[in-house]
């Protein structure tokens, strides 16, 4: 099954006015038939951030419809116990509609010096990590005693009303591949280019065979900004600069500028890689060009996608990045 998800991009630097100004567009993506809307994890920032499982429990009640996950809750940056129950908590409370994904989180970020974490130790604390929330989620009196946690019959209640919770993992590096293929039920991409994407992917299917296990087919995302308008336009241009400045790497092959066309022709490159579902980010100043934005994927895209792909269910999850 073929699925879009939509993400408002807090790196476009577009701001919304406060509360009344996300609802907004949350009540948008409900109204117009969105599948989901997804949450970047970033304690500090210059912008306005929301907290991600704060507001994933916010969305629980404000929706009756709409899934809604996280892309990606830095793992090592948060206490694996307290994920896991706020994870359960809200999957209760949205009655099954909580996507969590997981990562590492880039050694680049202001918050392992707040938090005073060592970036080395990431890796490891993320692979503790998920397997203690995968055994709280599923088992009681879970006993656990690895390098940076220890429990001894340690339980939450009540269980996530999932049986099996998703644990979609993110990243591109080796240990990556193998923490999604020993753990995880599905990998979600981040900056990865249709190319890159395909080595991920296929690494990650190899990895899976030797490990004796398998993943659905559509269990495989990427992500990626879009605009409708040229690429010259002063929105466009700016968030071009500001990933190139934040990331060192360029926006041509990743982002998708101009429309309609521009994004079918960048899923098309990624469904050839073996990607089958796709968080998409709008690029704007404002709310107003959020909005419509939002609007115009909802309104022109998602019919042209179910053109192009009759077999599959398009779906829009928008996520606040």
């Amino acid at each position: 099954m073929l699925s879009v998800l939509v993400s408002r991009s807090s790196r476009s630097r577009a701001r919304l006015s406060g509360a009344s100004g996300y609802w907004r567009w949350v009540d948008l993506c409900e109204a117009g038939g969105v599948d989901s809307l997804w949450q970047t994890d970033r304690l500090l920032s210059r912008e306005p951030m929301l907290e991600c499982l704060t507001t994933m429990a916010a969305l629980a009640g404000r929706t009756r419809r709409l899934k809604f996950g996280i892309n990606v809750v830095s793992l090592a940056m948060r206490d694996p116990v307290l994920v896991a129950k706020q994870c359960a908590t809200v999957d209760v409370l949205s009655e099954g509609r909580l996507l969590p994904a997981f990562g590492i989180g880039s050694p680049r970020a202001p918050e392992w010096a707040a938090l005073n974490l060592d970036t080395r130790t990431r890796g490891r604390r993320t692979d503790e990590a998920l397997e203690i929330i995968r055994r709280l989620w599923q088992e009681n009196d879970v006993d656990f005693h690895g390098e940076h946690y220890s429990l001894t019959a340690a339980t939450i209640s009540p269980k996530p009303v999932q049986r099996e919770l998703p644990m979609w993992i993110g990243g591109g590096s080796e240990a990556a591949i193998r923490r999604t293929a020993r753990l995880g039920t599905g990998w979600q991409g981040g900056p990865e280019t249709p190319a890159e994407a395909a080595r991920v992917i296929s690494d990650i299917r190899a990895a899976i065979a030797k490990n004796g296990r398998s993943f659905e087919e559509d269990h495989f995302g990427a992500s990626f900004p879009f605009y409708f308008g040229e690429a010259s336009d002063p929105p466009a241009q700016r968030a071009v600069d500001a990933y190139a400045r934040r990331t060192g790497r360029v926006a041509e092959g990743y982002f998708a500028l101009g429309g309609s066309a521009a994004i079918l022709e960048r899923m098309a490159q990624y469904i050839a890689a073996g990607v089958a579902k796709f968080i998409l980010r709008p690029i704007g100043f404002d709310e107003a060009q959020i909005l419509l934005q939002t609007q115009r994927l909802i309104e022109e895209a998602l019919p042209a996608v179910a053109a192009r792909w009759p077999k599959s269910a398009p779906i829009v999850s928008p996520a606040e990045a």
